[in-house]
């Protein structure tokens, strides 16, 4: 399988990742499916492990560590911090105090003494970037974390980090993982060019589009019930954003047709197309999605098949405003801070 340069870490990494979140009570994947997947990955060639704290409340990361065994120092492993127990106030965000706690949980779960990418889930509009850089440098030079990440950070946030990382002789994040897909293509226009000019490494994640680009959905077929409730009912057909998408992806499909491939197929190709993208990474609950989501990483798309796709969907761009998975600032979420 190909591999890539994560940014400026000089770190290789498959172009296709295994994304963990299946794995566990959230994707019905107990140990031994978790054991057979890991390992048809490897097989693979799949080099880079996603993980994060809370996928199945730290089931995830125990199966994935188990289902590694001996094989850790052969991958790249990466976690993610930053949501807690909603009952529980000290459990969650990107303090020092709470990312002390979360590191070693991750470690002893994961059953290693380092984790190769360390990332913040999320952004904590509560605690100063400042103080989760500070604590994330002092994790590195201990040797518990080699480097460390965002996740689906705004720009605006991206670039406030590397400049605080600057001024206050901290390592920054070297990372950023964000949606991305055919439906998502937003970060076109600020994120993807932003981490060219950083150097950061890309890690996608819904490269599917929720399970639009899967294949599944169709206009003659109803919608898995517990697929659509997971989506917060954004698959609701009868909506004027639904029935665009329904128009894309058939477009979409005959655009596969002509290149022989399914739709799940080009739509990881178109994503791994873009020079910014480190590793893609993919979600499998089954063998099955395993080896047909793999095959998309020898699959090249030329420009004019690009050109095409660009036709159906507007580079830099959003299908729908809610497409994008975006934590929203203080001043957005909060409308008593619009307020004088």
């Amino acid at each position: 399988m190909e591999q890539r340069t994560l940014g400026g870490t000089g770190i290789k990494v498959s172009v296709l990742g295994f994304g963990a979140m299946n794995l566990g009570a959230w994707g019905n994947v107990d140990q031994n499916g978790a054991n057979r997947l890991v390992g048809d990955a490897l097989e693979a060639g799949i080099t880079l492990f996603d993980t994060a704290d809370i996928y199945s409340f730290g089931e995830s990361e125990t199966l994935l560590g188990k289902a590694l065994g001996d094989r850790r120092d052969d991958i790249v492993l990466a976690t993610k911090f930053r949501n807690g127990a909603p009952d529980q106030p000290l459990a969650g965000g990107a303090s020092r105090r709470y990312i002390r706690t979360a590191v070693e949980a991750s470690l002893r779960r994961l059953g290693t003494d380092r984790i190769d990418l360390y990332q913040v889930h999320r952004p904590d509009w509560d605690t100063d970037l400042d103080e989760t850089l500070s604590a994330l440098t002092d994790l590195q030079r201990e040797g518990k974390i080699v480097n460390f990440g965002s996740s689906t950070f705004p720009a605006h946030t991206i670039v406030d980090a590397q400049w605080i990382a600057k001024e206050r002789g901290l390592s920054r994040f070297t990372t950023e993982q964000v949606s991305y897909s055919i439906f998502q293509r937003a970060i076109e226009a600020d994120v993807l060019p932003l981490a060219q000019k950083h150097n950061l490494g890309i890690l996608i994640w819904s490269p599917l589009a929720n399970g639009w680009l899967a294949g599944k959905i169709k206009r003659d077929q109803p919608v898995n019930t517990q697929r659509a409730n997971l989506a917060g009912g954004e698959f609701d057909l009868s909506t004027p954003e639904a029935q665009r998408k329904l128009d894309i992806v058939d477009g979409l499909q005959e655009i596969a047709r002509d290149l022989d491939l399914t739709l799940p197929e080009l739509a990881l190709a178109f994503v791994k197309s873009h020079p910014a993208v480190s590793t893609v990474l993919i979600g499998p609950r089954t063998p099955e999605h395993l080896a047909q989501n793999v095959k998309a990483a020898d699959i090249t798309l030329d420009a004019a098949i690009l050109d095409r796709i660009d036709a159906l969907t507007t580079p830099g761009a959003d299908v729908a405003s809610q497409d994008r998975y975006e934590m929203p600032v203080p001043a957005i979420a909060d409308a008593t801070l619009r307020r004088r």
